[in-house]
């Protein structure tokens, strides 16, 4: 099994954070992924590879995110589905700022995909059995801040993304993938200090945000 985290190459706090991921979980020996940014034209890599930029739009709503930035977060994702399905093996995915907080276990029976991070914003459910469960915290990941891929799965990821790509932690929902999973007690969580996707409305849902102390870089 590989482990990457994604990270932004010419950001010093996304460097940081990076750094600091990959700290807290050294038996799984992470390795960077310098991702997609808005300075990369998501919009058009999108379409270069058979996708639509509509769904972001739609979905992310301007009041709440940049638009661009939220196609390059997924672009950074879809890269390394990509990466796993051809290389068909099995890949731990985070995001800059997913802090191991507990043990991941090495093996987890899971079926495609899983979450393993805690609900970084809004509300959610708690209530689940140890160990693998149903997407269970919200119908769509709770951030896609921590998760484990199958190749399988990333085919299945690949396939759908043709039809409606959108923000990567609202694409993947219950509705375009009844068999995603949760793993319960979250061994991950988003300890983040700072967003390059949201704006000021969308930080206030964020379980970590204290306005004087959370920066948004554009």
């Amino acid at each position: 099994m590989k482990s990457y985290v994604i990270t932004i190459e010419h950001l010093q706090e996304s460097r940081s954070a990076a750094a600091r991921c990959k700290k807290s979980m050294p038996e799984y020996n992470v390795q960077n992924f310098y991702g997609c940014t808005p300075k990369d034209n998501p919009a058009y890599q999108l379409k270069h590879n058979g996708m639509s930029p509509d769904g972001f739009a739609q979905s992310t709503g301007k009041e709440y995110s940049f638009e661009e930035s939220a196609m390059a977060a997924f672009m950074s994702h879809w890269s390394l589905w990509k990466r796993c399905a051809e290389g068909n093996e099995e890949f731990q995915i985070f995001e800059h700022d997913a802090v191991c907080i507990a043990p991941i276990p090495e093996f987890i029976p899971y079926k495609y995909c899983i979450s393993l991070g805690q609900p970084s914003y809004g509300s959610y459910r708690s209530e689940a059995t140890l160990g693998v469960n149903p997407l269970f915290s919200k119908p769509y990941f709770p951030g896609a801040h921590a998760y484990r891929l199958k190749p399988k799965g990333a085919k299945l990821l690949i396939e759908k993304a043709k039809e409606c790509a959108e923000p990567t932690d609202i694409f993947l929902r219950l509705e375009n993938f009844p068999w995603l999973q949760e793993y319960f007690p979250w061994p991950v969580m988003a300890d983040d200090s700072f967003t390059t996707i949201q704006r000021e409305l969308g930080c206030k849902a964020k379980h970590n945000y204290i306005e004087e102390e959370f920066d948004i870089i554009q």
